[in-house]
């Protein structure tokens, strides 16, 4: 009796392990991380500012590396903007296009399984990302950027990963915004559509297939308000909110573009949860989120999902990353270090939000130089930057101007440039009521007083859209309300000024395809009446014909045209100071 009693306990003992280690068997962890907004920044160097950098995508790849190592299964994603932003990849777009570029040689090194377009990947135009669609070792994804021929999406709209034995669907998409920023010839004979009806179209294509798992990969901020998760408005800049909610059926949602980093879980409208992540910009941040799948990982409800935020600044660069890659980091640091002429003293982007500055009159110069046209409309497009007196090289070319637009010349009438310049200055500058008032329009407390980050102010708006005025005089009385403040004394040559009169402006493409609302909500300019007031545009981007301007000039004198001026002045004296403390943290 014993010896059956002892053998029957023997087989249940035995029994209890083998399911036990059925079940350590049938458990799989899956790791997918999200590289985001690069904008250039690939190795550990500033190639603009020439300083080393404690954050890059050689920094980024140690860490994955190290992930990959130890989990049964990695996915590495990105959700596009990379190919603006610095001159490692300025540089493989429009200088020399005959190699493998830049981007796509690191983007294969390190093993990506899929990436989402961009807006400013798209603004590099078809010659850039058509080329790169057949470099990549992985698919370029933005199922609502379709194909005006065909009907199809011009990229892929999702792909099926399938990693020991688990299927991944990931879903890109792109903002379909663009048309608001960039020249239609930019993405000619492709539509942008709307995120949500598009990931309706496409939930049910994929489900077909019947993935473990649902991924979002979306070029598009995260907000959260209550008009965008209701989706009152279709073609939204950051409609990712808007999919996640209405559009049941995504287990991860991977955002980009606001450079907003994000990790939090989301109820949709069906009641389940979602896990919210974005990896913010320039490589600073990667988001990861781990998933562990049980009982051979059949269903959803087997499966746990979490979410961090990796800050890739705690570790250092990949030594083969940088060994790989030191030829082409040669040569773009040789094409930044380029001379082109020389300036006479230095210039700064501070002084520009306080009146008439060298940094920025020096961009509407030659504005109007290659135009020829009446009025130039310029905003500082870095927050703080500074070109030092002496030698001018290429890489100060991306200080003076960060962006690939386009020069536009365009068609205004005298009251839509007066409606133009009260709608840039109202974004820029407050109403005061006394020399004690703030002056510039910084983010604040309920109380009135700045709110500080790190002991520093930050504007309200972004500093990209304070536009002034060339080529004409004129004030800005911040004493009276906004839409009553400008007060145009007359060309700068001495003409009159009529508001009943027709007048060429030049700006840059963003602006006139209707970025900031300058012209649509300003001047009151319908977005569809755009096209017809463009007189002409550059074929090469305006920063290369800054570069052509100074070479040929060899010597530039930088001074403030002083042609506009803020009033009453003794209120502006007074505020500047502080303020320019509150910006910057010095005098």
């Amino acid at each position: 009796m014993k010896i059956k009693s002892l053998t029957h306990n023997l087989f249940k003992y035995i029994l209890v392990l083998t399911l036990a280690s059925c079940t350590v068997t049938n458990k799989k962890n899956i790791t997918i991380v999200e590289t985001t907004d690069i904008h250039g920044v690939i190795l550990p160097y500033d190639f603009v500012e020439k300083e080393k950098l404690n954050a890059s995508m050689a920094s980024s790849f140690n860490y994955i590396k190290q992930l990959r190592k130890g989990k049964d299964a990695l996915i590495l994603l990105d959700n596009g903007d990379n190919l603006q932003g610095q001159p490692e990849v300025y540089y493989y777009n429009f200088i020399d296009t005959v190699p493998p570029h830049f981007l796509s040689e690191v983007m294969n090194y390190m093993d990506y399984d899929a990436c989402t377009a961009g807006n400013h990947d798209v603004e590099t135009g078809h010659s850039v990302y058509d080329r790169l669609v057949k470099e990549y070792h992985f698919p370029l994804l933005a199922a609502n950027a379709i194909d005006v021929k065909t009907g199809k999406p011009y990229f892929k709209s999702y792909t099926i990963f399938k990693k020991k034995g688990i299927k991944i669907a990931v879903l890109g998409m792109v903002t379909p915004a663009i048309p608001n920023w960039l020249p239609e010839e930019l993405y000619s004979g492709i539509e942008f559509r709307d995120m949500v009806e598009t990931a309706k179209k496409w939930m049910p294509v994929m489900l077909k297939e019947k993935p473990d798992l649902v991924i979002g990969l979306f070029h598009s901020g995260w907000d959260k308000t209550e008009a965008n998760i209701q989706h009152t408005s279709n073609l939204n800049e950051n409609g990712s909110a808007a999919v996640a909610y209405n559009v049941p059926g995504f287990d991860i949602i991977f955002n980009g573009h606001d450079h907003k980093v994000a990790n939090e879980k989301f109820v949709n409208s069906a009641g389940d949860t979602v896990l919210i992540l974005n990896g913010g910009s320039r490589s600073e941040k990667l988001a990861e989120a781990d998933v562990k799948f049980s009982r051979k990982f059949k269903g959803k409800g087997h499966m746990r999902i979490s979410g961090k935020i990796v800050n890739v600044a705690d570790f250092k660069p990949d030594s083969d990353f940088i060994s790989r890659f030191t030829p082409q980091s040669k040569i773009i640091e040789e094409y930044v270090n380029r001379v082109i002429g020389t300036s006479s003293a230095a210039i700064t982007s501070r002084d520009a939000y306080f009146g008439s500055s060298a940094f920025i009159d020096m961009i509407h110069e030659i504005q109007l130089e290659i135009t020829g046209a009446d009025i130039s409309f310029v905003a500082p497009l870095s927050f703080d930057v500074k070109i030092d007196k002496g030698p001018i090289t290429v890489g100060d070319m991306f200080k003076l101007y960060r962006f690939e637009n386009m020069l536009y010349t365009m068609s205004l009438s005298g009251e839509e440039i007066t409606k133009y310049l009260e709608y840039s200055y109202d974004g820029w500058l407050n109403t005061m009521k006394g020399p004690d008032d703030l002056l510039l329009k910084l983010r604040t407390w309920k109380d009135g007083k700045p709110i500080l980050t790190n002991d520093r102010a930050w504007f309200k708006n972004q500093s990209y859209n304070f536009d002034s005025a060339a080529g004409i005089n004129y004030t800005v009385d911040v004493s009276k309300p906004a839409g009553s403040r400008i007060d145009i004394k007359g060309f700068t040559n001495g003409k009159p000024f009529d508001k009943n009169k027709m007048y060429k402006v030049a700006v840059n493409s963003y602006r006139g395809n209707g970025g900031g609302g300058h012209f649509t909500e300003g001047a009151g300019i319908a977005k569809d009446e755009l096209r017809k007031r463009l007189i002409t545009s550059t074929d090469r981007d305006l920063r290369y014909y800054i570069l052509k301007s100074i070479e040929a000039k060899k010597t530039i004198n930088p001074v403030p045209m002083n042609n506009w001026k803020i009033i009453p002045e003794n209120w502006v004296k007074a505020a500047i100071a502080p303020e320019y403390i509150l910006l910057f943290g010095t005098k």
